[in-house]
Parts: structure tokens; C-alpha cells; sequence
């Protein structure tokens, strides 16, 4: 564990140990302040319970096949993964995603969410728990979805200590049988009562962080997809679309926004992504080491890393794939379980996935990118 985060800390997180601890305390202060700010002048209203199924109407056209059967989809983490921030159940993640799945494998997905607003990654533990031995929710889920890291950064847990609660939850997902996809810790830099420098020392512990969950997660067979650049510089520019009533959480549409970089990699998880599994050098996709593969993808939003593939293994180990997958469409009006009115977006995000995606793919050199990033 002292390996994995020494070496994001050196890959991608070099500077922020030398500005010691007063100024690290400052940063977390200022940024649990902004919070308690932004959340007086919202509403703290629990998130929408998206649990059941979506899609049942492919199973209606599927007969007795394996198609009839759902996917089991689990949203496990925090705030960010129950959805808080929105009012209706179809804008949550889980059920975007679920919807997108649903409708790229044309099999129907069977939702269970026991994220926790407030979480950080010592719950896990409890919530793998009741994914695996709940009554009533076995047997485990097909592939599992975590987003956490930004209450461990507001919390001060040490690194080293998140990301072993980290592990230990996808481990015991991993020996269930459970696909695992980790939506790496997002960008706290973000959040706009935190001025310069305290804005670029969130970012660059959130970025640690990131880096250190990458790592571990990989190394265990699972896959990760970084949302701090995702949810930083884009929602810092346009805040009003993409952060709901709190100005801390995402809306609708940052929602939207989220699900459409996850979505790629958790259909490939489950072997239905409808492109080829290629590696696109023109899109600065590659083999690299595990612990460069993590520090570029913490530093570009949206980019999945995955441990490489076996026939690989053997003479790049230990080495990972870094891809930045093209965004696809996801369903514009997801279909509530219970039959509610579908839910929109003050406006669709998700016209932009290929133009995002091209741009990302005709990038300088990805240090010198990360570098320009990351300048105060």
C-alpha cells in the first residue's frame, strides 16, 4: 500500500508534500466551509430510490433465452453515486446507466443501490456486505459501479488508509465474481468559494488520490474511469448546467455527463460494447506502466484503465491499458422503474460525446497536457 500511493505521489503529485501540513489543512478547511456554504443555500433533500428494473421491454421480445434474464447492476460509494443533487429517479447515475446498458445489450438490467451520502471509503465494507449477504439481493451483482474519494479528501483520511478500504471492497467483489468499475475521486478544485492556490492543491490531492485508487484497483482486475477533470474544469465553466441547487453536487445534466464516460467501460466490463477492442495510438491509448497509465488518466477526464490484457500480461506485467473510449448517446428520457415520467435535462449533454472525445484524441503529448493542467 506505502508502494502504490508513494509512486501516484511521485508520478502525479509531485509539490503538494512540500507545502507541509498547514497548507493541506487550510485546503481541506476551505473546501468543507465551501461545502457547508453551498449546501445552506441548496436543498438537502435525500437522492431519488432508483432500485428496479430498466429496459423490461427488451426481455418481452427475448423468449426463455439469456437475454430474458437482467444484468444485476450495483451503485455502491457516495453522494455522487446515490445521485444526490436531483429529484427524480431517472436522473440518478445508476439509472442512467442502467438505462444505457439496458439499451446497448438489449437485455434488460436489474438496479440495486446502497451508495451512502456522506460515505467515505472505510463504509464500503458495510455496503459490499449487503450486496453480498443481504437476504434478498443474492446472487452478486454482474458488475458493480463505485464512486468515492471526495469525503476522504474533505475527512483528511489518509491515503494510504482509503485506498485499503478500497481494495478490500473490490477484492471481495472480485472473488464474488463481480466485474468492478471504480469512478476514480473527482476534482474538489472545482468548487467555487475555493480561490487560488487552495484551488490547485485540492486538485492536486484529489489527483493523488485518484492515482493511488487506480493503481490498486487495476492490480486487483478491476477497471477504473478518472471523473476528476470531467468534473472539474468543465463544471467550473459551466456551473449553472452542471452542478445542481447546492453548487457542490452535480445536476441533471453533469449526471449525464458522468454516466456517458462510464457507460463505455462498464458495457466492455460485460463484453457488449459494440466497437472493437482496439488500441487507437492516435488517441493516445497504450501500454504503460500501472503507475503512469493512472497519474494520465487522474489528469484527462473520462479515461478508463484496465489491467492488460492476458495475452500481454506476460511480457508488459506490470503494466495496464489506458483507452479513451468514444461517448456514446445515452437514452434521452430513461423509463423509471415504478413508470414515472421519464426525466429530462435542461439540456443534453450527451451531443457533445464524439466532438469531446476526437479533441481528446488530437491532445499534445500527455505529460506536457497534464503539466499545463495542473499549473496554478
Amino acid at each position: 500500500m506505502a508502494r502504490r500511493i508513494a509512486t501516484a505521489a511521485a508520478y502525479g503529485g509531485g509539490g503538494v508534500g512540500l507545502l507541509g501540513g498547514a497548507a493541506v489543512g487550510l485546503v481541506l478547511t476551505e473546501v468543507q466551509l465551501a461545502r457547508r456554504q453551498l449546501l445552506r443555500n441548496g436543498r438537502e433533500d435525500p437522492p431519488p430510490l432508483a432500485d428496479g428494473v430498466y429496459g423490461a421491454e427488451y426481455a418481452a421480445g427475448a423468449g426463455a433465452g439469456p437475454a430474458a434474464v437482467p444484468w444485476r447492476l450495483a451503485m455502491l460509494g457516495d453522494s455522487t453515486a446515490a445521485g444526490m443533487g436531483v429529484h427524480r429517479a431517472p436522473q440518478t447515475p445508476g439509472a442512467l446507466l442502467a438505462s444505457g446498458l439496458a439499451a446497448v445489450s438489449e437485455r434488460p438490467v436489474e438496479l440495486h443501490n446502497v451508495a451512502l451520502s456522506g460515505a467515505k471509503s472505510d463504509d464500503l465494507e458495510r455496503q459490499v456486505s449487503m450486496l453480498l449477504t443481504e437476504p434478498g439481493r443474492a446472487p452478486a451483482p454482474d458488475v458493480c459501479v463505485i464512486m468515492i474519494g471526495a469525503n476522504d479528501i474533505t475527512g483528511r483520511m489518509a491515503p494510504a488508509e482509503s485506498v485499503k478500504h478500497l481494495s478490500q471492497a473490490v477484492a471481495r467483489l472480485r472473488t464474488a465474481g463481480c466485474q468492478v468499475i471504480v469512478g476514480t475521486c473527482p476534482d474538489l478544485g472545482s468548487v467555487e468559494p475555493v480561490a487560488q492556490p487552495l484551488r490547485w492543491i485540492a486538485r492536486r490531492l484529489c489527483r493523488q488520490l485518484a492515482a493511488a485508487q487506480t493503481i490498486a484497483v487495476v492490480e486487483l482486475g478491476g477497471r477504473t474511469v478518472s471523473l476528476g477533470d470531467l468534473l472539474g474544469p468543465e463544471f467550473a465553466a459551466r456551473p449553472g448546467e452542471l452542478f445542481g441547487p447546492d453548487r457542490y453536487h452535480p445536476s441533471a445534466a453533469g449526471y449525464v455527463t458522468a454516466a456517458m464516460a462510464v457507460l463505455p467501460t462498464l458495457c466492455a466490463a460485460l463484453g457488449v460494447w459494440p466497437e472493437e477492442e482496439r488500441v487507437e495510438p492516435l488517441r493516445r491509448e497504450g501500454y504503460l506502466p500501472v503507475e503512469r497509465a493512472a497519474t494520465r488518466a487522474a489528469a484527462v477526464g473520462g479515461t478508463e484503465v484496465s489491467a492488460a490484457a492476458e495475452e500481454s500480461a506476460e511480457r508488459r506485467s506490470p503494466w495496464a491499458l489506458l483507452k479513451r473510449r468514444r461517448r456514446r448517446q445515452l437514452p434521452a428520457q430513461p423509463a423509471d422503474p415504478d413508470g414515472a415520467e421519464p426525466a429530462g435535462t435542461e439540456k443534453d449533454t450527451a451531443d457533445r460525446d464524439t466532438t469531446e472525445d476526437d479533441s481528446t484524441g488530437r491532445a499534445v503529448d500527455a505529460d506536457r497536457e497534464e503539466r499545463q493542467e495542473l499549473s496554478p
